[in-house]
């Protein structure tokens, strides 16, 4: 059976790169925000952009980061991954940016947003995984996420840490 996961990402960065992660089969992704129904949400404010994310997440057993150039920085993706621990679910980090984008270009190494103060996970954040393609041409990058990301989600859920 398939996993139910949750796809945290920098929306307005990493969306074309994100979009061909989420759709290898084998993972139950949430419903995606189209650009539209995403620019309203963000319009709205925080409190909008959290319920949008305690509503995706029901029923979800891992959070996927997909790591962009500027995702360990954006507020958003630091309350999702806080919010994931306090509910002691699998969690781990895929570096997306050999993967290109709209306009055909690959993007650049962003940091890991589990180091990042604001996640909450303090010296817990070296026991999630983070994976990075050993490629740098994009289709070789993508396969390899394609071949191994449901292996890496049983193994997070399997070995996910004692959040605090």
């Amino acid at each position: 059976m398939a996993r139910h996961v949750f796809y945290s990402l920098h929306y307005d960065g990493d969306r074309a790169r994100a979009e061909l992660v989420r759709n290898i089969p084998g993972l139950v992704a949430h419903l995606e925000a189209k650009q539209a129904e995403w620019d309203v949400i963000k319009r709205s404010g925080d409190f909008a952009l959290k319920r949008w994310f305690e509503q995706q997440i029901k029923g979800r057993s891992c959070l996927i980061v997909l790591i962009g150039a500027q995702t360990a920085s954006r507020p958003l993706v630091q309350y999702e991954i806080a919010r994931w621990s306090k509910l002691k679910l699998g969690m781990l980090g895929v570096h997306i940016h050999q993967l290109k984008d709209a306009k055909g270009k690959p993007g650049v190494k962003g940091a890991n947003p589990f180091e990042q103060a604001a996640s909450g996970l303090g010296a817990l954040a070296a026991q999630i995984p983070v994976y990075e393609a050993p490629e740098t041409d994009s289709k070789l990058a993508y396969r390899y996420i394609a071949d191994n990301l449901a292996k890496w989600v049983e193994s997070a859920v399997a070995k996910r840490p004692v959040y605090p």
